[in-house]
């Protein structure tokens, strides 16, 4: 399963403690001690919430929060530090971030942040599948944090496959389901995957059955 929660921490035993915890809640989180990691991370599937620590041995976090910001505004990001004042909250707040606990921190208050944020983007138009992310409402995709140009056939082709990720889907079922035709020609359709494929996308191709969208 891919992991909701990413936290980016050079205190390993507050990583250790996050991790425990998120565990306990059944929230699946991965942890990170350096920015390399964390970015490199990121560039094979974007978490629905980013945990992120100021003060880090390689950075400042809140460069790596404006980084994040501006190639993925729409994911959550909270920020976990040691720098309690109010104007540091401000600050981070200002710079982007969604959220702020000062440490130190109660375990059932960062449960309580995190699964606010959780219920919040749960309740958007927001698709996450590995790096693509798609905003329904706006019709909108970025991959690997840059937009792609969909038709409106395509970006209904590609909401499908990112909301059948992993499944074989037939050809025949895909043309019924998107777009309403009861069998017939599947060229169109394939003309479809192929202009997607293009784009970096993967889709394997399944010989005599159909498609299986994987996410990267």
């Amino acid at each position: 399963m891919n992991e909701q929660v990413y936290l980016l921490e050079d205190d390993e035993s507050i990583c250790d403690l996050v991790q425990c915890t998120l565990d306990m809640h059944s929230i699946s989180c991965r942890t990170f001690t350096t920015i390399k990691a964390f970015s490199a991370a990121v560039e094979e599937h974007l978490p629905d919430v980013v945990l992120l620590d100021i003060m880090l041995a390689d950075g400042n976090g809140l460069d790596v929060l404006a980084r994040l910001k501006a190639r993925f505004p729409s994911v959550c990001v909270i920020m976990l530090s040691a720098l309690g004042k109010e104007t540091d909250k401000v600050k981070g707040l200002n710079a982007g971030a969604d959220d702020y606990i000062a440490k130190p921190f109660g375990v059932l208050e960062l449960i309580a942040r995190v699964n606010a944020a959780l219920r919040r983007i749960h309740k958007t138009n927001r698709l996450l599948c590995g790096s693509l992310v798609m905003d329904t409402e706006n019709m909108t995709v970025t991959y690997r944090g840059q937009p792609l140009d969909l038709s409106n056939k395509e970006f209904q082709l590609l909401r499908y496959f990112i909301v059948n990720e992993g499944k074989v889907l037939p050809r025949e079922t895909i043309l019924s389901d998107v777009w309403g035709y009861d069998g017939g020609e599947t060229r169109t359709l394939d003309n479809h995957v192929a202009r997607l494929r293009k784009l970096g996308l993967n889709f394997e191709t399944v010989f005599g059955v159909g498609y299986k969208f994987i996410a990267d």
